[in-house]
C-alpha cells in the first residue's frame, strides 16, 4: 500500500474568513440500525460529503501552454437532433497538455423500470474523447458526488469535467457574472466520463405515478444506480471498457456497493475504484456514546489544523507529513487504550494523555478534562480559535466563519462562498453549451429532501459499513485497484479513517499494493486547492497506468477498432 503526500507551500498562515450567517439546517440525519438510533453526519457532495467549494487557487488566467477558450457557440456543434427533447450530443475541443483534443458530449436521459413501464428518469452527462481508438479499449468512468442528495454538479466543475468555474476562490463570496473556462486538470485525457446524477437531484426524478422514496436509501440507490450503468454500458457499446467507479464522500460509500450490486447482479467487474474524502465505516466517524474510535480518527486532523493557525508546533524542519504521522502513532498505540480503559485509567496515565492532547490539538488541559479526555469536531471548531472569535470550517479547516459554528457543511465558508457559481454555470451549461432544453424543472444540486427521507437500513453491528465489502470485492477480483484521495483539513471525513479502513481490509500483502492512498495539504474537496489539484491529477494519471494500462487492440483473434 503506497501513501503519498502533496506539498503545498503556503504564503503565511493568512486566515481565510468569511461572514458566518446563523442557520438552522440539522447537521445530522437520524436513521435506525438493528434496534438503535444513530445519529449520522450528512455527507456532502461524492464520495465523498461533497458540498462544494471553488478553489482557493483555481486561477482565471489560462496557462501559457492554453489559448483563451473559444465562445461555447464556436466550440459545439450539434451532431444529432433531440431525442424527443431527452438526448442532445455535441462536438468540443479542449487544448490539453499543449495539445488538442476532441470530444463528444452527450447530455439527456435514461428511463429505467421493467415491461414498457418507466420507474425513474436519470440524467446524465457524459464526455467521450475522439479519435482515441475503439470504445473497447478507452476507459469510462462512472462519476458521482454523495450527499445523500447531491447532484454530480461538484466534480462535474470542480474536478473532473472538461468544463470549470473561470474563477478563483480566496474564502469570500464569487462576485457574479460568472463563467466557465476549459479545465486543463479534466480526467478526459485518461478516460471517458459519464456524471450521474441519483433521481431527486440535478433533473432526475421518479416517472409519473411513481412514488420517488423508493430510491431514497442505500439498497434502493445502489439498484438504481446500478441498473443505469448497465443500460448505458448496453446503449452505447461500453461492455468491453475498463470500467472506473468514482464517488466522492458518501458516493464513496455508494460506490463500493455498486461495485459488488454490478459483479453479483450482472456480472459486471470493475476495473478500479476512484474513492475521494472516502467513508466507508461509519462507526469511525460518529461520536456515539460508548464508541471511542472517532476521537482517535479526527486527533491527527486536529493537529493538522492546529499547526496551521500556530496554536501548536512540530518543531523545525519537521514536515506536516512526518509530524502526522507521529500524532497517528500515538494516538493507536496510547491514546485508543486509555480512552478504553475508562475511569480505571491510572492517574498518572490520565494526566499524561491530557497533556499530549493539549499538545498535539492546541487546547486547554482544563478542557480536555472537563470533556473527558475525548474532543468532538464541534467542540474541536468552537474552542481553537475561540479568543480570536472565529471558527475553522468543518469542510477544509483553512477557512473560517466569523462567531461559533454548528459544524453544519451549510454553514461552512468552502461550501456557501461558490454554491451560487456552481448553481448558475451549471444550469447554463447545459442550455448554451450542451444545448440541452428538455428540462425546465429546477436543477436539484443539493436535496435536503432526499438527505432527511434517507433509508440507511439496518445493521447488526449498529454502524453502516462497506469495508467487508471492498474485502470481498478484491479477493475476488485481484485485478481491482483502489485509490484513495484524503485532505489533511477535513473535518468531515478525516484523512485517517481512509488510513485506517485500509490498514484494517485484511488482505496478503500483494493486494494491499492494489491500494493506493494519497494525501493533500486541502481539505474535503482537495481539489479546489491549485496544488493539491495539480498533484491530484499527476496521482490519478499514474493510478490510471496501472489500473488500466494502455490497450494496443492488437489482442490475437480480436480486431482492432469496430466494437
Amino acid at each position: 500500500m503506497k501513501q503519498n503526500e502533496a506539498g503545498e507551500k503556503r504564503n503565511g498562515k493568512r486566515q481565510k474568513t468569511a461572514v458566518f450567517s446563523f442557520l438552522s439546517h440539522p447537521v445530522v440525519s437520524c436513521f435506525t440500525l438493528s434496534s438503535s438510533v444513530l445519529l449520522c453526519r450528512i455527507l456532502s457532495y461524492s464520495v465523498v460529503l461533497c458540498f462544494f467549494c471553488l478553489s482557493p487557487a483555481l486561477a482565471e488566467k489560462p496557462s501559457p501552454a492554453q489559448k483563451p477558450a473559444a465562445g461555447p457557440e464556436a466550440k459545439a456543434a450539434a451532431v444529432s437532433p433531440r431525442d424527443g427533447g431527452k438526448t442532445a450530443v455535441t462536438r468540443h475541443s479542449l487544448l490539453l497538455d499543449g495539445k488538442t483534443m476532441e470530444y463528444t458530449a452527450t447530455a439527456g436521459f435514461l428511463t429505467t423500470g421493467g415491461a414498457g413501464i418507466p420507474k425513474a428518469h436519470i440524467f446524465f452527462i457524459a464526455y467521450e474523447r475522439e479519435g482515441g481508438g475503439s470504445k473497447r479499449d478507452r476507459p469510462i468512468t462512472f462519476v458521482f458526488n454523495g450527499g445523500p442528495g447531491a447532484s454530480s454538479l461538484w466534480l462535474h466543475l470542480g474536478a473532473a469535467g472538461p468544463r470549470r468555474i473561470a474563477k478563483s476562490y480566496e474564502g469570500s463570496l464569487l462576485p457574479p457574472p460568472y463563467r466557465l473556462t476549459d479545465n486543463e486538470y479534466t480526467w478526459l485525457g485518461m478516460t471517458d466520463l459519464v456524471f450521474i446524477d441519483p433521481v431527486g437531484t440535478g433533473y432526475s426524478r421518479a416517472a409519473e405515478g411513481e412514488d420517488p422514496e423508493q430510491f431514497y436509501g442505500v439498497r434502493e440507490d445502489t439498484r438504481s444506480i446500478g441498473e443505469f450503468i448497465r443500460l448505458y454500458v448496453s446503449k452505447y457499446g461500453r461492455w468491453l471498457s475498463p470500467k472506473i467507479i468514482a464517488g466522492e464522500s458518501y458516493g464513496t460509500t455508494r460506490a463500493v456497493a455498486l461495485a459488488h450490486h454490478l459483479h453479483d447482479t450482472h456480472g459486471m467487474d470493475i476495473n478500479a475504484l476512484v474513492l475521494i474524502s472516502s467513508v466507508l465505516n461509519f462507526q469511525a466517524i460518529m461520536t456515539n456514546p460508548g464508541n471511542d474510535l472517532p476521537y482517535v480518527i479526527f486527533l491527527p486532523s486536529y493537529a493538522a489544523t492546529a499547526s496551521y493557525y500556530g496554536k501548536t508546533s512540530f518543531g523545525s524542519g519537521v514536515s506536516l507529513a512526518e509530524a502526522l504521522q507521529e500524532v497517528e502513532q500515538w494516538a493507536l498505540r496510547e491514546y485508543l487504550p486509555a480512552l478504553a480503559q475508562g475511569d480505571a485509567l491510572p492517574a498518572e496515565e490520565r494526566r499524561s494523555i491530557r497533556t499530549k492532547l493539549s499538545l498535539y490539538t492546541g487546547l486547554s488541559e482544563t478542557f480536555i478534562e472537563n470533556n473527558n479526555l475525548r474532543i468532538s469536531a464541534p467542540q474541536f471548531l468552537n474552542t481553537l480559535l475561540r479568543e480570536e472569535n472565529l471558527s475553522p470550517g468543518l469542510l477544509d479547516s483553512r477557512y473560517t466563519n466569523v462567531g461559533r459554528t454548528e459544524a453544519l457543511f451549510y454553514h461552512d465558508p468552502s461550501f456557501y462562498g461558490t454554491l451560487g457559481a456552481f448553481a448558475a454555470t451549471m444550469n447554463d451549461y447545459v442550455r448554451s453549451e450542451l444545448h440541452y432544453e428538455g428540462d425546465l424543472s429546477p436543477y436539484e444540486y443539493l436535496s435536503k429532501r432526499v438527505n432527511a427521507l434517507w433509508n440507511w437500513g439496518s445493521a447488526l453491528q449498529g454502524y453502516i459499513t462497506v469495508t467487508d465489502t471492498l474485502q470481498g470485492l478484491m479477493q475476488r477480483n485481484r485485478y481491482l485497484k483502489v485509490f484513495i484521495a484524503s485532505g489533511y483539513y477535513d473535518l468531515n471525513t478525516p484523512y485517517f479513517s481512509s488510513v485506517y479502513n485500509a490498514n484494517n481490509l485484511r488482505l496478503g500483502p500483494q493486494l494491499r499494493e492494489n491500494i493506493i492512498l494519497t494525501f493533500y495539504k486541502a481539505g474535503h474537496q482537495m481539489y479546489t486547492d491549485r496544488e493539491a489539484l495539480t498533484k491530484l491529477k499527476a496521482d490519478m494519471e499514474a493510478f490510471f497506468d496501472k489500473a488500466c494500462p494502455p490497450l494496443r487492440g492488437d489482442t490475437p483473434g480480436l480486431p482492432s477498432e469496430g466494437r
